[in-house]
């Protein structure tokens, strides 16, 4: 159906039919204004401009241009000022090779220009219109997941990732960006339905998203995307609303299972390893007590087999030696001495012995 341009209006006010073009030209050169050297030269001028305006293009530094000439794949042209050939002979795609680009599943970053980094908003509307009458209202439903043990989760993740080749990224597959997010989620539900509840929300975070960055690597090389995964981030993970207040008493009850078992752990790493310092201590002592009666009585030995030696040499200088030797470490001991001499008969008068030395014995 051809569109009468007399009909249109413009939404921004000003005048509303737009200009006819050859309508205006053929005024102007009816009115004589339009002929000569200087209109041919104008037009000439405007035609030449219109053709290097068209024929120059730019490509910025994070990224590459993608030339078509007559739709079909020429040539790649890195970042900088080229030329083509104009009037749309050439067309040219911009793609932002070295910039890292991301896709939001669960949530959207206010702001955000990319349109494949959210949910198309018909696909968001539709859950929402599904979800009039839930407490769950404006739940993207790409973020409700079955896990192993038949529970639900609410997942939301982040993926990052690159144009590694922008000739596969645009004539490859078909609207790549979508194609990616039904990659990820698909890769997604596979390995959260892996898993029970327990390990997505807590212990399995780690291990999801390594597993998941192979599967979508693996995905987006088998089906020639020209796209890089660098990394794919776990953001919330929460219960269903209708179970969150259960499933926060179960967790508050296993921190404090763990909390007491940490303090158990903490007072047996305190009591054991004193005591077995204290056993390795006595136990030390036990063997150095021993070798000091061994080495005490070797040397008690060595000693006596030394004398015995001395003896068997001359046997009256060493008991002799060995009896000044023993009294010299005797009578300084005694309190009281009494030399009796050996030719005396008796000892009778000597009887009062533990007497004073203060009374006199008379005879």
């Amino acid at each position: 159906m051809a569109i009468d341009p007399g009909n249109s209006s413009s939404q921004f006010g000003g005048p509303k039919h737009p200009p006819d073009l050859d309508a205006l030209m053929k005024k102007w050169f009816n009115s004589g204004r339009g002929g000569g050297p200087a209109a041919i030269l104008i037009v000439v001028v405007v035609l030449l401009g219109m053709t290097i305006y068209s024929a120059v293009y730019t490509v910025p530094s994070d990224s590459v241009a993608v030339v078509q000439r007559f739709g079909q794949f020429t040539q790649l042209e890195i970042s900088g000022l080229h030329i083509k050939l104009p009037f749309a002979i050439d067309q040219i795609t911009i793609v932002p090779t070295k910039r890292q680009l991301k896709q939001e599943f669960g949530f959207a970053t206010p702001g955000s220009t990319d349109p494949n980094q959210t949910a198309r908003r018909d696909v968001r509307q539709r859950y929402v219109d599904e979800r009039e009458s839930s407490p769950q209202r404006g739940q993207i439903g790409e973020t409700q997941m079955v896990t192993g043990d038949l529970n639900t989760a609410l997942v939301e993740w982040v993926i990052q990732y690159r144009i590694s080749d922008p000739v596969s990224y645009l004539f490859e597959v078909r609207e790549p960006g979508q194609t990616l997010r039904y990659v990820s989620e698909s890769v997604m539900r596979e390995v959260v339905g892996d898993r029970t509840v327990d390990e997505v929300i807590t212990i399995g975070r780690q291990e999801i998203e390594a597993q998941a960055l192979d599967k979508m690597q693996a995905l987006a090389s088998k089906y020639e995307m020209g796209i890089s995964i660098d990394q794919v981030q776990l953001k919330n993970i929460n219960p269903p609303v209708p179970v969150q207040a259960s499933f926060n008493e179960v967790n508050q009850a296993q921190q404090e299972k763990e909390k007491l078992i940490n303090e158990a752990r903490r007072d047996y790493n305190k009591v054991i390893p004193l005591a077995e310092g204290e056993r390795d201590q006595r136990i030390r002592a036990a063997d150095g007590y021993r070798l000091k009666r061994i080495n005490e009585a070797q040397g008690d030995a060595l000693r006596f087999n030394a004398l015995y030696a001395e003896y068997i040499k001359a046997p009256e200088v060493t008991r002799k030696r060995i009896y000044l030797e023993t009294m010299q470490d005797v009578l300084p001991r005694v309190e009281s001495k009494i030399i009796v001499d050996i030719q005396a008969l008796g000892i009778l008068p000597l009887l009062n012995l533990n007497q004073p030395r203060s009374v006199e014995v008379k005879p």
